[in-house]
């Protein structure tokens, strides 16, 4: 994650065509309208799912606790503080220091299927680099360099390998967030210099990815809310390629009220409508509170907002200053979140119900 940049309020977007947000990037209305407005990378023929809005139901739900052999026990105690809530959904990443850590450590893997596989509700949602190493701040030419070097087919290798090693360990429905947070600075898999390049690199790892026999794999396209260092439209690579439209919203920048975090540009309002017209659903891979300190309104209307769309999955990032159940420091928000979570079912069918069977490339579900 990294911070989100505000824009001006709702009513000041219908006076201007470029809005500039605090931080002085300019936003241009024009363009942002074309960008979540067009057809172009829609499938032809393709019907847009019929309400952004729909009624109120449980997305399956989870909660970042950890990366290895402590966190899936973390699982559990999380349950249990829950009242036994059925939380569906593990979240964890690969590292990114090497391009060792993208061929997937087996033990890892192996550890999280044993999780995946004792209960057929369940999905793992993993964090997969496009680059490594992936938090070094990396210059932007060396970005493009690497970029240059991914599309001439250098690290396929490396994305076949953990395709064959998550099917080989049972996890060949794995929903993948990857390359997650592309519009920001913070990660060398990052889209901003050379957004080109970069939708053909994702477009490059999913084929490979998909060509490995047993895969159900899910790709999820998941920005952070707002602008960030580019509009997260720029970076679309396509309907074919991915399944599912994220977005990591944190209550971010100092000041800022759930309405704007809405009707900001590129924005949560944006993120439902430019996915339901392209007929997928939407998921929250992380959110939790950043920039305003024990935020329980914010806790109350984002789960508000996830059950009244149309989510395919929800996963709180739990340490400080984000979370709940970890973190200490958000007593009023822990206790928001205990309530509206707790004894939670999920969904008795979530995964087939909500978005039908994986696409092969080229189709739509």
């Amino acid at each position: 994650m990294r911070l989100a940049r505000l824009t001006l309020a709702a009513a000041a977007l219908l006076l201007v065509t470029t809005v500039t947000i605090p931080s002085g990037t300019p936003v241009d209305q024009t363009e942002r309208r074309a960008a979540l407005s067009s057809d172009a990378v829609q499938p032809r023929g393709a019907a847009p799912r019929p309400p952004v809005l729909r009624s109120r139901h449980e997305a399956p739900f989870g909660a970042f606790v950890g990366s290895w052999n402590d966190s899936i026990p973390n699982i559990r105690r999380m349950t249990q503080w829950l009242s036994g809530a059925n939380m569906q959904v593990g979240h964890t990443y690969l590292a990114g220091n090497s391009w060792a850590d993208i061929d997937g450590d087996p033990v890892m893997l192996g550890l999280w299927s044993q999780w995946r596989l004792a209960d057929p509700s369940r999905k793992l949602v993993l964090g997969v680099p496009m680059l490594t190493p992936n938090e070094n701040d990396m210059p932007d030419a060396d970005v493009v360099r690497l970029l240059a070097r991914a599309n001439r087919g250098e690290f396929d290798w490396h994305f076949l390998k953990l395709a064959r090693r998550l099917v080989a360990f049972g996890g060949g429905d794995t929903v993948l967030t990857l390359g997650w947070e592309m519009n920001g600075t913070t990660y060398t898999s990052r889209c901003r210099p050379d957004p080109t390049a970069w939708k053909a690199y994702w477009r490059r790892i999913v084929t490979v990815m998909r060509s490995v026999p047993g895969q159900h794999f899910r790709f999820d396209f998941d920005p952070t809310r707002g602008l960030d260092a580019v509009p997260w439209t720029r970076c679309y690579p396509g309907d074919d390629v991915v399944d599912i439209i994220g977005m990591d919203s944190y209550d971010q920048p100092a000041g800022a009220t759930f309405d704007q975090y809405i009707s900001e540009p590129y924005g949560l309002q944006d993120q439902v409508e430019f996915a339901a017209k392209r007929g997928k659903p939407v998921s929250y891979p992380e959110w939790g509170l950043f920039r305003n300190g024990d935020n329980p309104e914010f806790v109350r209307r984002m789960v508000e907002w996830m059950r009244t769309h149309d989510t395919a999955y929800q996963t709180l990032t739990d340490y400080c200053p984000h979370g709940f159940w970890e973190c200490n420091r958000n007593p009023r928000s822990s206790q928001v979140f205990k309530q509206l979570m707790s004894g939670s079912k999920g969904d008795p069918n979530p995964w087939s119900s909500t978005w039908g069977s994986a696409a092969a490339p080229g189709t739509r579900h």
